[in-house]
């Protein structure tokens, strides 16, 4: 188990949010894992911690659901954590 809490689907906020913030290295093991190209249910159990195999709609869900979330941080978040000239 990781020891966080996870939510069963990320924010999806237009803004930056704290639970982003509390999981940003999770999206970057998420976005490194697709990219090289881990299965997702591997990923799931490394990052969130749970079983697929007991728990595939869950699973699948948290990854999907944290998964667009990271590669939205990648496209528009990221702004928001250089302040706020940079979302303006």
């Amino acid at each position: 188990m990781t020891g966080k809490h996870f939510e069963d689907r990320a924010p999806d906020a237009p803004q930056l949010t704290a639970y982003d913030e509390d999981h940003l290295a999770d999206y970057i093991g998420l976005l490194d894992a697709d990219d090289g190209g881990t299965p997702w249910r591997e990923a799931a159990a490394l990052i969130f911690g749970i079983d697929p195999a007991a728990e595939p709609e869950r699973a699948r869900a948290m990854h999907a659901s944290h998964l667009a979330r990271a590669r939205w941080m990648t496209e528009i978040g990221y702004a928001y954590l250089l302040g706020p000239r940079a979302t303006e």
